[in-house]
């Protein structure tokens, strides 16, 4: 593929605001410290179906870990992009200073005098290398979004200059599907912060509550709701940054008062199930860590159904939904898929900074689209590719201001489907709850709360006017 041209037709914050304006979520409710409710999730009635998705038949998610649109694509042919980052504001130091050169950790091979702006990392650090690990947590996001100046990524990340690096898009190799199929380059994330959370939002649309919990996980803040003293849990008893199921996996050495109790809020599954509609989330390296052998690199917090007492250990639905990996390439490879499919890599494979590389990710992911590709049931699959949040990695385009939760910073989702708009780059507002949205719309499922119902169902990214290209 050729080298990317920089991206044109920038969306102002302005034009968002506008576009999301009849879409702002509901405020979360007042709690209680010592009892938390469930954050608004009042089921309304199933949304009318959009017209053309009977012919998705398979819907399969493949969930990566922490990059943001500009890392990866903003090198992206027709796509908001590094051009248009150029033009956006300086990164400021905590003062309100503009940096005169990008700071970088001691030890690191990038040089400290980088000019204030995003610069390739494979200049100093090969993709198929990882790079250091960059903080992505609830309220430093807010912090580093900054009333949507998205000006202080440098500030408040621990890797410094680091946040602002990118890789060649042409050079990666999920590009040439982007290429070939449909980039949503206004995708966000749902919830500010890790993957914890925004794993959350993927399945239920809702945050995790943890009742009475230990004081040394929960968070101060201020009057205006600003960060004090960081921590795991809200004031008000959300969780939000990384805790661990009091299910099976977690880690060994995880004390058993930190454990999160099971959540009791209707998920996708739920939803599915009452449908009798199929569906398995399918997670890297699964099998081993239920058996209490976990590879190095699985991640206890990237299994959201596990967190769910309906999927609680010893359950019927928990044998029957939460799967290894390697059942999803059997299935898809002789055609049994069943109706949704998440697929969740090990960690290795999953290009999260500090421990993968986007190389090994991305051609794993090429493995898992190829299977379904080359599978009798592509004929009616569509496949979303995207990122659970984006890992610290600075963004020059400001999210939507939607309620206290999110959405947080903009990350790459490409649809794969024989009805998928060719050579497309979709401008439509999405966000992770978009993911549930299309799942619910197609099968017209009752969404699981505000957030899914007004999120928009990834319907600008196909045509379904025309014949299934199965090329």
């Amino acid at each position: 593929m050729n080298a990317r041209a920089l991206a044109a037709g920038a969306l102002t914050a302005a034009t968002l605001a506008t576009l999301l304006a009849g879409a702002a979520r509901l405020p979360a409710q007042p709690v209680t410290k010592d009892v938390p409710k469930a954050a608004p999730n009042a089921a309304p009635n199933a949304a009318p179906k959009a017209a053309g998705l009977s012919k998705l038949n398979h819907i399969v998610v493949i969930y990566l870990e922490n990059r943001s649109f500009d890392n990866l694509y903003g090198e992206f042919l027709g796509a908001e992009g590094l051009n248009a980052a150029l033009r956006a504001p300086k990164q400021v130091d905590r003062a309100g200073q503009p940096y005169a050169t990008l700071p970088q950790l001691n030890g690191s091979p990038i040089p400290l005098t980088l000019p204030n702006a995003p610069f390739s990392i494979a200049r100093f650090i090969p993709p198929a290398m990882p790079t250091n690990d960059l903080v992505h947590r609830f309220y430093q996001e807010q912090q580093q979004i900054n009333g949507g100046r998205m000006d202080r990524f440098v500030a408040v990340s621990d890797a410094q200059g680091l946040t602002m690096g990118y890789y060649h898009t042409a050079q990666l190799p999920l590009a040439a599907e982007a290429t070939k199929y449909t980039l949503a380059d206004h995708f966000f994330h749902s919830a500010f912060g890790g993957s914890f959370l925004n794993h959350f939002f993927l399945v239920s649309a809702a945050i995790p509550v943890f009742p009475n919990a230990p004081t040394n996980m929960v968070a101060t803040v201020d009057a205006s709701g600003a960060m004090v003293t960081d921590g795991t849990i809200t004031p008000d008893g959300y969780v939000v940054n990384t805790a661990y199921t009091v299910n099976t996996p977690h880690p060994a050495n995880a004390s058993a008062a930190s454990l999160v109790p099971n959540q009791t809020m209707p998920t996708i599954g739920d939803r599915l199930l009452a449908k009798n509609v199929s569906w398995a989330w399918y997670s890297g390296g699964w099998d081993d860590a239920v058996a209490g052998h976990p590879d190095p690199s699985f991640q206890f917090h990237h299994q959201p159904f596990a967190y769910f007492a309906t999927f609680a250990d010893g359950t019927a639905a928990k044998a029957a939904h939460l799967k290894d990996e390697v059942e999803f390439l059997a299935a898809a490879r002789a055609g049994t898929l069943p109706a949704v499919s998440f697929v969740k890599p090990l960690g290795y494979n999953n290009e999260h900074p500090g421990y993968a590389d986007v190389l090994t990710g991305e051609n794993h992911v090429k493995q898992l689209i190829d299977a379904v590709r080359n599978g009798p049931n592509w004929k009616d699959a569509a496949i979303i590719v995207t990122y659970d949040e984006n890992g610290g990695l600075y963004d020059h385009v400001a999210p939507p201001v939607v309620d206290k939760w999110g959405p947080g910073t903009r990350i790459p989702a490409i649809v794969i489907s024989p009805y998928a708009k060719r050579g497309h780059v979709d401008h439509t507002i999405y966000e992770t709850s978009s993911i549930l949205a299309l799942i619910e719309q197609r099968w017209g499922l009752a969404p699981l709360g505000v957030h899914d119902a007004k999120a928009a169902p990834f319907t600008g990214a196909f045509d379904f006017t025309r014949p299934a290209d199965l090329r």
